[in-house]
């Protein structure tokens, strides 16, 4: 074979080679790898599927009710239902075995009639909670001792406190309320409200509205539910701040606890990891006024 054929053979190999290479390199490989990654990505949220529910803490509500939306979207065939009716509510239904996750401002330990032993808690957050009042009263400040006075029954007229000249209306949460719990052995000092003279609203929402409405009113909420429809009031001179409830000075707060009946597994195990993931804790935690438990500097009692 002459010189000038071999060359000829040799140019056609080498083109058909290129071809060859620059389709198996090319943008095709890239395709194939992007579908590869959503088929997984795909299956991997597949994986993760079922019902479970959540009741209790209204304080928590809010928290859980977003994150319950998030992680619906993150995984399609996983649905988080979420309920309020207050910690106790929510221990006990845990407790039966009546829902999934009891949603708790206080420890199991504090609610009466649970067998705390069987329950395991999850620590998502840390919740401030202020004192709140009707924008009418003119004071920004009560000191604790005010405070044990109003809520027993002592004190009935916002000008014993420094305030105008009209009734004091009390509004409380049920007894089945942790808010109620944290705010009566921080603030009263485990003393009993007053009875038959104060108003029991059944949630935080609840409370907000009637103290926005009901002039002379004064109640707690937590930080979430704070709006420009009520007053909230410094408590011993500290302002109701996350900042402050972080390094210690405000003391009005406690832990949000997510319990369930032994180990979590499945679609309930996943939704407490995604809890205390940051999509969750930098997302609507952050948003709503939640503290990170890593962001404090003291332990809550």
């Amino acid at each position: 074979m002459s010189k000038s054929k071999i060359a000829k053979v040799l140019l056609s190999v080498l083109m058909v080679l290129s071809v060859f290479l620059f389709s198996a390199c090319g943008p095709n490989t890239n395709n194939s790898g992007s579908s590869n990654q959503s088929s997984s990505n795909q299956n991997s949220s597949q994986d993760i599927s079922g019902t479970a529910t959540a009741v209790g803490s209204t304080a928590l509500q809010p928290l859980v009710e977003q994150a319950a939306t998030l992680f619906n979207q993150k995984y399609p065939n996983a649905t988080i239902n979420v309920q309020g009716g207050g910690s106790g509510t929510g221990l006990t239904q845990v407790a039966q075995g009546a829902a999934d996750i009891g949603d708790s401002d206080i420890y199991a330990e504090e609610k009466s009639g649970i067998d705390a032993k069987s329950l395991v808690d999850h620590k998502v957050a840390v919740v401030g909670f202020a004192v709140v009042v009707n924008k009418d009263v003119t004071i920004d400040n009560l000191t604790q001792q005010q405070l044990v006075d109003i809520f027993t029954g002592k004190i009935k007229n916002w000008k014993e406190v420094g305030g105008p000249d009209e009734p004091i209306v009390v509004v409380n949460r049920p007894t089945s309320s942790g808010t109620r719990a944290t705010f009566k052995k921080i603030v009263l000092g485990g003393q009993d409200e007053v009875q038959g003279l104060a108003l029991t609203e059944d949630a935080s929402g609840t409370v907000r509205k009637t103290v926005a409405e009901k002039k002379g009113a004064i109640s707690y909420l937590a930080f979430s539910y704070l709006d420009d429809s009520v007053k909230a009031l410094k408590y011993n001179g500290v302002a109701p701040t996350k900042e402050n409830v972080i390094n210690g000075t405000y003391p009005i707060a406690s832990y949000e606890h997510m319990y369930t009946k032994g180990e979590p597994k499945g679609v309930v195990k996943a939704f407490l990891d995604f809890m205390m993931s940051d999509e969750v804790q930098k997302g609507p935690a952050e948003k709503l006024g939640f503290i990170n438990i890593n962001d404090m500097k003291v332990t809550l009692k």
